[in-house]
């Protein structure tokens, strides 16, 4: 994966709110929140610490029984004021493609510009960008309710913003998870978030309701979320910017492998299997591992939304 040196970065919507932006609240999203956690369904239970009592702790929470899945539905969006973090100046030092090459904390800018333009340009009516990609350390403030680093990447659809603990990709996913590092693990799971967003848009996000299995309104959710990221991922070398540069230059074979593994990585079997106990579709909220490699694949290899209509067939 490799940025345009000379594209400008737009840092707006990408803001770092610091460790403990929690203020006074419980620490964690609410069962009613209006959340999305990580790919992988990494919400809540356990600790953000690479080891393997996270994921027990994750199945324990998520999988073990019952739904354990957010009252869901379309936000208004812009409800919530996330302007109200105190904005550590993370991002200040990122201009240019050249310094996403450079630097992570940069590239991460450098994908959410890239998704936002687009998505501006795939979804012309009613389209949005997210209002902030938030980073934080240890626990946050959301209009979803109070969040710790234990729920992974989210999106919450009450303010339209996206919220990550970057500590999460080497702690759990490549951790606890065993999942792959690589450049592209974070773009995936960015685009699978924006993908959220994209979703709370068109409005198949209301459709979702509490029960779980691998046909699920919840994991067919999900699973569109996947196949959007594999959308973006098919034109991102091709998407220009206001200006009209392209700002990801290259992406290699690696790169989409690796976005395969660390779907692959957050498949509800996958992670039963990790933690050691049997598998058990009924309780799935997120997607097998082949389900999710699928239908980022259906959504790369097809190229457009229309392909990623998981809420009108029969089975995903």
């Amino acid at each position: 994966m490799r940025f345009n040196p000379n594209s400008r970065l737009d840092t707006g919507r990408v803001s770092d709110a610091g460790r403990g932006a929690s203020r006074g609240r419980s620490g964690r999203r609410s069962s009613s929140s209006k959340g999305f956690p990580l790919p992988g369904g990494a919400a809540g239970g356990g600790s953000v610490i690479g080891i393997i009592i996270a994921v027990v702790a994750f199945v324990i929470a998520t999988q073990g029984g019952g739904s354990t899945l957010p009252e869901m539905g379309g936000g208004a969006g812009g409800g919530y004021d996330t302007s109200a973090f105190s904005d550590t100046g993370r991002y200040a030092g990122c201009r240019t493609g050249a310094d996403a090459n450079e630097s992570t904390d940069c590239a991460r800018v450098a994908v959410e510009n890239s998704l936002t333009d687009f998505w501006s340009g795939e979804l012309e009516s009613g389209f949005r960008p997210v209002q902030r990609l938030v980073t934080f350390s240890g626990g946050i403030d959301t209009a979803c309710g109070g969040a710790t680093s234990d729920v992974g990447p989210f999106y919450c659809s009450a303010d339209d913003s996206i919220y990550l603990d970057d500590a999460f990709f080497d702690d759990v996913l490549a951790g606890a998870l065993d999942g792959p590092r690589g450049a592209f693990v974070e773009p995936y799971v960015l685009a699978h978030e924006y993908g959220h967003h994209i979703s709370n848009l068109i409005g198949t996000l209301g459709q979702v309701t509490g029960e779980t299995g691998p046909q699920s309104s919840g994991v067919r959710l999900e699973l569109q979320a996947d196949c959007f990221a594999g959308v973006w991922t098919k034109h991102a070398t091709e998407t220009e910017d206001a200006a009209g540069n392209v700002l990801l230059l290259d992406l290699s074979q690696d790169d989409i492998d690796t976005a395969l593994e660390a779907a692959k990585t957050v498949g509800d079997d996958y992670i039963q299997k990790q933690s050691g106990g049997r598998v058990n579709e009924e309780v799935w909220t997120h997607g097998s591992s082949d389900q999710r490699r699928k239908w980022f694949m259906i959504g790369y290899d097809q190229g457009g939304m229309e392909a990623c209509n998981t809420f009108e067939i029969d089975r995903v």
